[in-house]
């Protein structure tokens, strides 16, 4: 089993659409780093070599930000943002979206389940 920057990579899957499994590496992405490091796009994962394995290994580390320093310094831009008290940080700290979709309706991503309206009750009898 293929193992890259803490993530085991899926089996009987091509290397570029395994390679997707690891945070910070999309499809664009993953073809460029098979062709630097010399290993075909069409072969499966289960059949890498330990050397393809290891010159992956190499190029990912060497040129990219992924996993845990990827995260990192994603949610320390937000702190950042919610620090400043920009506009997108008040979003990001109220939890609504942050690029300017209507929240009107939809947004229920973001919003979490709707929340039930709270009826009062009347006290005494008939009017």
């Amino acid at each position: 089993m293929a193992r890259i920057a803490g993530i085991d990579l899926p089996k009987k899957k091509r290397v570029d659409v395994g390679l997707t499994a690891i945070y910070g590496i999309g499809r664009h992405q993953a073809t460029e780093i098979c062709t630097k490091a010399n290993v075909d796009v069409a072969t499966l994962t289960d059949n890498l070599t330990e050397a393809d394995v290891s010159r992956l290994r190499e190029v990912i580390d060497g040129e990219h930000k992924v996993e845990g320093d990827l995260r990192r310094q994603v949610s320390a831009n937000i702190k950042r943002l919610m620090d400043l008290g920009c506009y997108r940080g008040l979003r990001h700290r109220r939890g609504l979206p942050v690029r300017g979709q209507r929240t009107h309706t939809n947004a229920r991503t973001r919003k979490g389940p709707r929340k039930a309206a709270v009826k009062k009750k009347r006290i005494g009898g008939k009017k």
